[in-house]
């Protein structure tokens, strides 16, 4: 089984994994909703899942590597429908936004050509 954002392989070039971020309640000081010393928290909601995807892209050539680059930039769009991130393991979330994709500062070039990548989805609640 492999690695799949709505259905498509954006990540099955190369090793990747998959974490999820901090689960719980959003919680705000109180100071910081009033606008002056305040004590306590509020709580304002469930935090929104985060999955964090990183790993290496890899591909034959420069020219092949850049051309998954792009399919995966491709994706993030907005207005974005949520969909299904299923890791390679058969765990899936629904409902998840492709927000960010960073790439490494360097390309390495061996047999392969490859860089680091993190990519960042989230559940967006009330979407």
């Amino acid at each position: 089984m492999s690695s799949t954002y709505k259905s498509q392989d954006i990540f099955g070039s190369g090793p990747h994994r998959f974490t999820e971020g901090e689960r719980g309640l959003f919680v705000v000081g109180n100071s910081a909703l009033a606008g002056v010393p305040a004590p306590g928290s509020t709580a304002l909601g469930v935090q929104e899942t985060e999955v964090v995807v990183t790993g290496r892209l890899m591909a034959a050539t420069d020219s092949a590597l850049w051309t998954i680059r792009d399919a995966i930039t491709a994706l993030l769009v907005f207005p974005q429908a949520p969909g299904a991130l299923v890791d390679h393991h058969g765990r899936s979330w629904a409902n998840m936004t492709f927000i960010s994709f960073e790439v490494d500062d360097r390309t390495d070039r061996g047999r392969d050509v490859s860089i680091g990548y993190t990519a960042v989805f989230r559940d967006l609640i009330g979407l």
